[in-house]
């Protein structure tokens, strides 16, 4: 990941819209910031929340609040309290899928 010509800039993250995506179960809202081709943003999954699809994207993810399961295809199920996070690459042949019994918050760059 490059973030290449970005200005030094602060983010009221309490003033940003919410947009909300459905899961298969569940939703998220969303709260964005694109600096310079690299999306920020804080997510907040419901409880019994299952994402709609098998994601293959990088990311950089920290637990804020709650807890959540990621599990990787080929790779396990991990779950993830507050402090812990993970970093993944690009690589759509192993790609994971979110999951959240009792709901989260989490940071993630990507």
């Amino acid at each position: 990941m490059a973030i290449a010509n970005v200005p030094f800039t602060l983010t009221d993250w309490t003033g940003l819209p919410r947009v909300e995506h459905k899961g298969e179960t569940g939703t998220s809202t969303w709260k964005t910031v694109d600096a310079g081709g690299v999306r920020v943003r804080v997510v907040e999954y419901s409880p019994r929340y299952k994402a709609d699809h098998w994601c293959g994207r990088g990311h950089i993810l920290l637990v804020l609040d709650g807890e959540l399961e990621i599990i990787v295809q080929g790779g396990g199920a991990h779950i993830l309290k507050p402090g812990t996070g993970f970093v993944a690459g690009d690589d759509p042949t192993r790609p994971h899928l979110v999951l959240s019994s009792k709901g989260a918050r989490v940071y993630i760059v990507d």
